[in-house]
């Protein structure tokens, strides 16, 4: 694929959006690759089989997904290393367009503590060299600043907003913008984005250069980042959401039962949303089920279609941990909800009290 090519030669029946004013067409729903990237670090999914992991990945791409996204933290490079692998059977034609992150730096003498949210310069181009090499291509294709520089560790789960405080040595948000822009026009990186970072810090980063795309968190359950959503759409700014199925919350498999089995080492089982939150966030899962049904589809093909239909989002980033869990969600993208399909969410979003946010895009 090169800088001129404009949407990908695989041949795809789905649909397909424009992201923002670049140059890069995709499918409305990407490859997450956070899931396969294994156990031992602080915010692992439990154990995987990466031969089941490369074959998930391949099997979206062979199904006509044009985009995966990945960050370096994720198994603290493992995932990386994983989607290079996957993607090094394609042709420069044919592969799919990659997306990662910078600004989580970990400690390798000790990987299950928590990583550092840093944007240091010289830092950040060590992380691209690294992602670059993993991947094995020349280029990244959309390059996203993970967490807003804090030079604080990572210490809630992703989707919290955390307390808000710095230390005194961290990037200021100009000085680690500009160097995302400088890495674009040096051609290291295709294009830029920021991911969870406010509407505030948006409207900065944008007086510096141009926002490419923002990866917020965005689902039925956490609807936190309507407002940041609200603020690209108004930009001509791309947007891909992530963890649209709540970190499976809203897969309609989850149960009590289930929560309590989870490994050990899977992150979920300290985050709130699978704990204090659980009874409210299952009752919206299961008010999915019913226009599942109806539309002869998944429940989770319902979760992540509430988050295509909202104003503004291109796409959405959806996780796979074997090839057959890809075809549960694949077509997501295609699924129009009615306007009874979004009331019937609106209510169980407003009955249950789940999560946090508007519960429709005009609220």
């Amino acid at each position: 694929m090169t800088n001129e090519t404009t949407q990908q030669s695989t041949n795809t029946a789905l649909d397909t959006a424009r992201l923002g004013t670049t140059d890069l067409t995709i499918t409305r729903v990407g490859f997450g690759s956070w899931a396969v990237s294994g156990s031992g670090w602080s915010y692992s999914w439990g154990a995987t089989d990466d031969a089941e992991s490369v074959a998930a990945i391949r099997h979206a791409v062979d199904s006509g997904v044009n985009w995966i996204d990945t960050a370096p933290v994720y198994g603290l490079g493992h995932s990386e290393e994983l989607v290079g692998k996957a993607v090094s059977a394609y042709s420069e034609a044919d592969r799919p367009y990659l997306f990662t992150k910078a600004g989580l730096v970990w400690d390798p003498e000790n990987p299950q503590a928590a990583p550092i949210r840093t944007m240091r310069p010289a830092g950040v181009r060590r992380e691209l060299e690294a992602s670059l090499r993993r991947l094995g291509v020349e280029q990244i294709d959309l390059y996203q600043v993970h967490w807003p520089d804090t030079g604080k560790a990572l210490s809630f789960v992703p989707g919290d907003a955390g307390d808000g405080s710095v230390s005194p040595d961290h990037t200021p948000l100009a000085e680690y913008w500009q160097l995302m822009a400088d890495l674009k026009a040096e051609g290291k990186v295709r294009a830029i984005a920021l991911s969870n970072h406010s509407a505030e810090e948006l409207a900065v980063a944008e007086s510096i250069a141009h926002v490419d795309a923002v990866q917020p968190p965005f689902s039925a359950i956490n609807r936190s980042a309507a407002a940041d959503i609200a603020w690209a759409k108004a930009h001509d700014t791309g947007v891909i959401v992530y963890s649209p199925m709540q970190s499976g919350l809203l897969t309609g498999a989850f149960s009590a039962e289930r929560v309590a089995n989870l490994p050990a080492d899977d992150w979920r089982r300290e985050s709130a949303d699978f704990t204090s939150g659980l009874a409210a966030n299952l009752q919206v899962a299961e008010a999915l089920r019913p226009i599942a049904a109806r539309h002869g589809v998944s429940v989770a093909e319902v979760a992540i279609a509430w988050t295509l239909a909202w104003p503004g989002v291109t796409g959405a980033i959806v996780g796979a941990r074997k090839a057959a869990q890809v075809d549960g969600w694949l077509h997501a993208g295609a699924l129009r909800l009615t306007e009874q399909d979004r009331a019937e969410v609106t209510a169980a979003i407003r009955v249950s009290g789940a999560g946090f946010g508007p519960a429709t895009a005009t609220a």
